[in-house]
C-alpha cells in the first residue's frame, strides 16, 4: 500500500490521458428490476472524468419498470443495430439511443441471467476495452481514469479490479457520493470491515504474486479481445465474476505467460449492501455456490505446475479455504463441543483455544481499519473509526459463525442441486 501510494501520489491523471494515447472504454451496466436505484446509477456513470467512453445499458428483460423509468429520464429512442461480436445471449428485442446523451446506448432484451446480459453488451459495445459494473452501484468520477491506468502502462494486463466500498448511511447527490457515512446498522457495519479486509488486504496480497482469482463483478474492467477469446461470460453460471477471472487463467496463461490480472485499490466502486438477515443470507449462500462452481468447472488448475503460483498456491488456497473453509470451521465447532463435553480438552485449554481465535480475527478485523485509515482515509471522523474498530471486534461474537453456517449450507445446497440464488431486495440510492 505505501509503494502503491508513493507510485500515484504526484500522477495527474487527467493530464497524462491529454497527451497520450488513451483506450476508448465501454462501461456495460446490466440491469434486472433495478427501478429504485437505475436513475442514480446512470447519472452518476453519465458525469465520469475520461476522454471517451460509451454506457451501454443491458435490461434483462425487467418486470418492473427499469425500462420506463430509462424513457423518462433519458429521452431513449429505437435504432437499429448490428452486433459487431456473437458471443451467445438471449434474444435483443430492441436497441435504443439517448438524444440527450450520445455515449448512451440501451439494451432491452429477453431475460437471461447477468452473464448473459453483459454478454449482449459486449456485442453491441464498439470500444478496446470494457469494464462491467452493477447497476445498483455508484463510481467515484476519476474511476475511469484509475481503472484503465494498468492497460496503458503493461500490455499483458487483461483485467483489473477496482475496490467495493459500502454505499450504506452515506450521502448520494445526483450520483455522486458527497458525504461518507455508516449505516445505522450493525448488519452493514460488520460488511465495511469484511470489504476492507477483503480487499485491503486479500486482494493487495494475491496481487504481489500475479494471483488475482476473483475481480469483483460490481465493478471490473477487461481487454475486449481477452473476452472475445474466451467466449465471453459463461451463461448460467453461479459466480460469473469468479469463473471469467479462472477461466482466463486457465485458457489464456499458456498463450502468454507473462499475463497480468491485478487490482488497484484506489478505484472505488459504492455499493449498496444487505441490512436484512434474510436478503444477506441469500447473497452469502450464491457465493459459496459460485466458489464452489467455478472450483469444480477449473479443478485442472489444482496443483497444477504449468500455472505457476495460480496453480501451485492460490487455487489450492482458493479450495482449502473458501470452498472447503466453512465445513471444516463447523465440524471444528462441532469437534469442539464434543470433545470438551466428553474432558477430552481441559477448561483451561478451551479458554485458551477460543481467545486465540476470537482474537485473531479482531486483529485482522482491526488492522483492516488501521490499514484504510493509513492509505486512503475514506471514512475521516474519529467518531467513524470508532465505530468500525467496534465493528471489528464485535463481528466475531456470532455474525462470523453465521456467515460461516450460511456458506455451509451454500455448499450443501450446492451439492444437492439447490443451485438457484433467491431475490436481491434494494432500496436504492434515491432513498
Amino acid at each position: 500500500m505505501i509503494r502503491y501510494n508513493r507510485t500515484i501520489k504526484y500522477l495527474d491523471l487527467k493530464r497524462v490521458f491529454k497527451l497520450t494515447n488513451y483506450k476508448a472504454i465501454s462501461v456495460i451496466v446490466p440491469a434486472y428490476n433495478e427501478e429504485n436505484g437505475i436513475v442514480e446509477s446512470l447519472k452518476s456513470l453519465l458525469q465520469l472524468e475520461y476522454p471517451d467512453f460509451q454506457l451501454v445499458v443491458v435490461n434483462d428483460g425487467s418486470t418492473d419498470n427499469t425500462l420506463q423509468k430509462l424513457f423518462e429520464n433519458f429521452s431513449i429512442r429505437q435504432v437499429s443495430f448490428t452486433p459487431f461480436y456473437k458471443l451467445k445471449s438471449q434474444q435483443i428485442r430492441s436497441v435504443y439511443m439517448s438524444s440527450e446523451y450520445p455515449n448512451l446506448i440501451v439494451i432491452d432484451k429477453v431475460n437471461g441471467g447477468k452473464a448473459d446480459a453483459i454478454n449482449a453488451g459486449i456485442n453491441l459495445a464498439k470500444s478496446p476495452l470494457i469494464a462491467v459494473i452493477d447497476a445498483d452501484s455508484v463510481l467515484e468520477r476519476d474511476c475511469l481514469l484509475k481503472i484503465v491506468r494498468p492497460f496503458m502502462e503493461d500490455e499483458n494486463v487483461i483485467a483489473v479490479g477496482g475496490t467495493i466500498r459500502i454505499a450504506n448511511g452515506s450521502n448520494i447527490l445526483h450520483g455522486n457520493i458527497v458525504d461518507v457515512g455508516l449505516s445505522k446498522s450493525w448488519l452493514a457495519r460488520f460488511q465495511v470491515v469484511e470489504y476492507l479486509r477483503a480487499f485491503l488486504f486479500g486482494r493487495n496480497g494475491f496481487d504481489v504474486l500475479n494471483g488475482i482469482l476473483i475481480i469483483s463483478g460490481a465493478f471490473s474492467c477487461f481487454s475486449r479481445d481477452a473476452l472475445i477469446k474466451i467466449d465471453g461470460y459463461r451463461a448460467g453460471c453461479i459466480g460469473e465474476d469468479m469463473e471469467i477471472i479462472v477461466r482466463m487463467h486457465r485458457k489464456l496463461r499458456k498463450e502468454n505467460p507473462k499475463l497480468r490480472i491485478t487490482f488497484i485499490p484506489d478505484p472505488v466502486c459504492w455499493t449498496e449492501a444487505p441490512e436484512t438477515f434474510k436478503v444477506l443470507r441469500s447473497q452469502r449462500m450464491r457465493w459459496q455456490k459460485g466458489t464452489v462452481d467455478s472450483i469444480l468447472l477449473h479443478k485442472k488448475l489444482f496443483m497444477n505446475p504449468a500455472y505457476g503460483w495460480i496453480g501451485m498456491l492460490v487455487f489450492p488456497y482458493f479450495a482449502l479455504f473458501e470452498m472447503l473453509g466453512p465445513v471444516i470451521e463447523i465440524f471444528g465447532y462441532f469437534f469442539f463441543i464434543i470433545s470438551f463435553s466428553f474432558g477430552f480438552v481441559t477448561l483451561s485449554f478451551a479458554v485458551a483455544f477460543l481467545t486465540t481465535a476470537i482474537l485473531y480475527g479482531v486483529v485482522l478485523s482491526v488492522l483492516s481499519v488501521i490499514l484504510e485509515e493509513l492509505s486512503f482515509q475514506r471514512y475521516p471522523k474519529l467518531s467513524q473509526l470508532l465505530t468500525l474498530m467496534a465493528a471489528a471486534f464485535l463481528e466475531n461474537f456470532g455474525y462470523r459463525q453465521l456467515t460461516t453456517w450460511w456458506r455451509f449450507r451454500g455448499m450443501f445446497e450446492y451439492f444437492t442441486g439447490k443451485r438457484h440464488w433467491g431475490q436481491m431486495e434494494k432500496k436504492g440510492f434515491a432513498k
